[in-house]
């Protein structure tokens, strides 16, 4: 993705996703401190939403949580399904651009109608009717989206997950990263992409995307289905070489993001070999894959893996003349509350 590419210029999204550098930079990794020693007094907390608000948001940070040791029991779940939980000694964190997204809604209602304590939400507009059913709202910084595919809320929403469990966990680092942070996705976001990767990607007939469950490769999955319009599928961990090798064939691409070293040579044999089908990489060293190579930022190259996806992705989207700013079906509030 070249900013000053003439094929670029005319699409929100893309405007959208070249603004994040400066979103991680100007970042108040601070604001939500008061609502973080609360959810350190509870010790649990669910994370909630619906589609992009809660994919990569919510499995990130848990991810990382779980790597870290923090002391916190930490759980996600989308509105409807948590309706069926006991969630009486939890708090509750619900994150929806619009805030009015209805599963998270009818959940918060539940809660806000049993006394629940400890409600909190993250929003794109001040005033919503789910902050209005929360003990504690916060609003997001980037602004309105162009186009129907969220991409900087997405990123404004796990920066600030990030730093409410690190504050939670009484380990805040992500202010003295940010700079950093924000440099890296600047480069992942903007790097050209090899034009037989991109055309190989759009000739596919399903596009896999295999990954750890730590929201990235699953978000990706999203936005390949909402920005090339092709079929797409997740699947985690070594899950590709598990069965579903059984309905692949040649045609299919499998982008592989933090291949696990280990696994590299079973997913060959399995895949190209067995199958025929190409396989791509992202990571931050080489793979024995055609890999796109990004920087890596200790523990937020997550972040630097999404700007790569995005840019793959956008350069798909762009050779098969899609307007990215418009899908055919996909609404920016999958199921309003009414």
């Amino acid at each position: 993705m070249i900013p000053n590419d003439a094929r670029y210029t005319k699409f929100g999204l893309i405007e959208d996703m070249l603004a994040v550098p400066e979103l991680i930079r100007s970042f108040d990794a601070g604001r939500m401190q008061a609502t973080a020693q609360q959810i350190a007094k509870v010790g649990r907390l669910l994370l909630t939403g619906e589609g992009s608000s809660r994919l990569f948001p919510a499995k990130n940070v848990i991810a990382e949580a779980r790597r870290q040791g923090w002391p916190l029991t930490l759980h996600t779940e989308t509105g409807l399904q948590a309706q069926e939980y006991d969630l009486a000694d939890w708090a509750v964190f619900a994150q929806s651009n619009s805030g009015r997204t209805a599963e998270v809604i009818g959940l918060f209602d539940k809660l806000h109608r049993a006394g629940h304590p400890h409600r909190y939400s993250l929003c794109a507009h001040p005033q919503t009717k789910l902050e209005s059913l929360a003990n504690t709202g916060y609003v997001l910084t980037c602004g309105e989206e162009h186009a129907v595919a969220a991409s900087k809320s997405v990123i404004e929403q796990a920066l600030f997950l990030r730093a409410l469990l690190e504050h939670a966990a009484g380990k805040p680092t992500l202010a003295s990263q940010q700079g950093a942070l924000a440099q890296a996705f600047q480069t992942a976001v903007t790097t050209p992409i090899d034009r037989a990767l991109v055309e190989r990607i759009a000739q596919a007939k399903s596009i896999y995307w295999a990954g750890r469950n730590d929201g990235v490769a699953e978000e990706l999955t999203l936005k390949t289905n909402e920005i090339t319009r092709k079929s797409a599928d997740f699947l985690e961990g070594t899950y590709a070489v598990h069965g579903i090798e059984e309905v692949m064939d040649a045609s299919d691409v499998l982008i592989w993001v933090n291949p696990y070293p280990g696994s590299e040579d079973k997913f060959h044999k399995t895949l190209v070999e067995g199958v025929g089908l190409t396989i791509i990489a992202i990571a931050s060293r080489p793979t024995r894959f055609p890999t796109i190579i990004i920087p890596e930022i200790e523990n937020l190259t997550p972040f630097v893996q999404m700007a790569a996806g995005w840019n793959l992705i956008v350069e798909v989207g762009l050779l098969l003349g899609i307007n990215l700013d418009k899908p055919l079906r996909a609404r920016k509030v999958g199921n309003e509350f009414e």
